[in-house]
Formats: C-alpha cells, sequence, structure tokens
C-alpha cells in the first residue's frame, strides 16, 4: 500500500457506512451501516469476508468495550458482548417511546470514547434540517445533555493531550473546539476552529479523526474528500475519495498508520453507482502519520 493513495479494502455495498473503530487488542476494526442495522467486524491481516451482525434497527455508532462492542442504536445504547445478549444501558431521550415499532424521533449518530471510559454520542434531527438533536454523555450509567440545539451531532474526536473537544453541527459546515477536563467530563465554551465556508472546502464535516501529531481529519461527505487540520485549525492536507460521500475516518493496521475509510450509497441513483462503484465500501489509505489508539466504554 502506498502513501497518499486511496484504495478498497473491503467491496460492500453499504447504504450508510460509519463510525469506524480499531481495537489494537483484538487487531480488528469495527464499523457499522447505519441505515440497515448491521455492525461489521473485520481483521485485515486474515482479509476475507467482515463478520456482520445484525440488530433490528438503525445503529449509528459503535465503542469498543471489554467484552465486545457498544453501540448506540436509534432507540437507545446497548452493551454488545462477544457472548451473550445484547443488555440495554441507557434509551435514546429523543426516541418517542409509544411510537418505537413505527422509528419515530431522533435517533443516535456520531459518538466515541473519552479517555476516562465515558461515552459520548450524539443525535440527528429526523428531518436533517431543525436543530432539535443534542450532544449526550453516558457517564457511570447515568445519560446526560451537554450541548443542544443541533440539527446533526457529527466529528467527535478528542486532542492527544486531552485538553480539546472536537464537534461539529454538519449543518452547520463549522468545526467547534471545546475546552475539555478529562477527570470531570466538563466543556468550556466551544469556539468556531475550522469553517469550511471561509476556505472553500465542499460538502459538510462528518466523522473524524485525531493523529498522534493532534491533527484533526474530517470526512467530507457530499465533498468527496478527507482533509487533515493542524492543531491551529489550519489546513494541511486533502486527499480527494473515489465516490462523493465518505463518512467517517479511523486509525487502524498494526502500527495505527492505515486510515480506515467508511463511505455511502444512500443518496445516489443507479446512475451515481455506476459512476461511483467503490461507493458504499471500505477504503484504506497509508498515511505515514500514526493514529491514536482508541480508548472503551467504562462501565
Amino acid at each position: 500500500m502506498q502513501d497518499g493513495v486511496i484504495e478498497v479494502a473491503v467491496k460492500l455495498d453499504m447504504s450508510l457506512g460509519e463510525s469506524p473503530v480499531w481495537s489494537v487488542a483484538r487487531q480488528t476494526l469495527y464499523w457499522t451501516d447505519i441505515n440497515n442495522g448491521y455492525v461489521y467486524a473485520w481483521r485485515p491481516q486474515q482479509g476475507g469476508t467482515p463478520m456482520r451482525t445484525e440488530l433490528g434497527e438503525k445503529v449509528g455508532c459503535v465503542a469498543l468495550d471489554e467484552a465486545g462492542l457498544v453501540a448506540a442504536a436509534a432507540s437507545g445504547i446497548l452493551r454488545l458482548p462477544e457472548n451473550g445478549e445484547p443488555e440495554r444501558l441507557a434509551d435514546n431521550p429523543e426516541w418517542v417511546k409509544e411510537r418505537r415499532q413505527a422509528g419515530q424521533g431522533n435517533r443516535f449518530n456520531d459518538g466515541r470514547c473519552d479517555a476516562a471510559g465515558r461515552l459520548w454520542v450524539g443525535t440527528i434531527d429526523a428531518d436533517e434540517s431543525s436543530p432539535s438533536a443534542a450532544l449526550y454523555c453516558l457517564d457511570k450509567g447515568e445519560l446526560s445533555r451537554r450541548l443542544k440545539g443541533l440539527g446533526i451531532s457529527n466529528g467527535l474526536a478528542f486532542s492527544p493531550d486531552r485538553r480539546w473537544l472536537y464537534h461539529t453541527d454538519s449543518l452547520s459546515r463549522r468545526i467547534l473546539r471545546y475546552p475539555f477536563d478529562v477527570e470531570s467530563g466538563t466543556l468550556g465554551e466551544g469556539k468556531t476552529w475550522v469553517d469550511l465556508e471561509r476556505l472553500g472546502l465542499p460538502g459538510v464535516p462528518d466523522g473524524a479523526a485525531v493523529d498522534s501529531e493532534g491533527c484533526y481529519w474530517s470526512a467530507l461527505y457530499d465533498g468527496g474528500r478527507i482533509v487533515r487540520f493542524s492543531p491551529e485549525g489550519e489546513l494541511v492536507a486533502q486527499h480527494e475519495v473515489p465516490c462523493p460521500h465518505p463518512t467517517m475516518v479511523a486509525f487502524g493496521g498494526a502500527d495505527l498508520c492505515t486510515l480506515y475509510i467508511t463511505t455511502a450509497t444512500q443518496h445516489l441513483d443507479a446512475e451515481g453507482k455506476a459512476r461511483w462503484p467503490q461507493a458504499g465500501s471500505l477504503l484504506q489509505m497509508k498515511t505515514g502519520v500514526m493514529g491514536l489508539a482508541e480508548p472503551g466504554f467504562a462501565a
């Protein structure tokens, strides 16, 4: 694999691939197909077809857990042990319980764990247009709202020194940076850190990851590219993706230098799928810079 060259890692036809997360201990990459309710597990060194688990409802993101995974599904947060039945950890307060079978409300979307093992996870407005979504934190069994008035909660990541939390409301096309206290889990006042409009970048900021140098990598949905920003918010690199809808990135591989990229087909018609045959697949790129080991969930 050549540095900076994006290629297909696993050929798939995902509707909305998302939330790649690498387990150093298991040498396994996990990710979701939100719309189909799938959770994938794949070991690159073994190759072949990834294992797939179907949850029966949309699943926004997954995080590592000592016994397996934690998944933020549409209706709530679940622990998914490798052996055993799923365990519900928290309900989604924006999902209408009386209409759960009809799939009403704002589902969970992007999320990840901080270094103390808290799970941060946001929601997405059902129509992707109104500021009805929020960002939550699951800590010691309690789910609390930390930010409100969002359209699409996305781009969650933490700086290597644990001083900053990065987050975006994708509809705003801005990435904000919040002072963060990892000991207490409190946030300071967020300020615009990157403005796609000012930089003339296309698309909206979707899922993200931070590397060992403190640079923030963002997938630009409908922008057909992955961008890298310095800790000061300067655009330092961009890589075109062979499809218009990259969704999120994660560092993995034995050396944590492989960038895995999930993609989507959900907004492509038959002509678009023919034009971009790699859409819906898991992509990969050697970066020449190490990522960070992903922390797990602490019950």
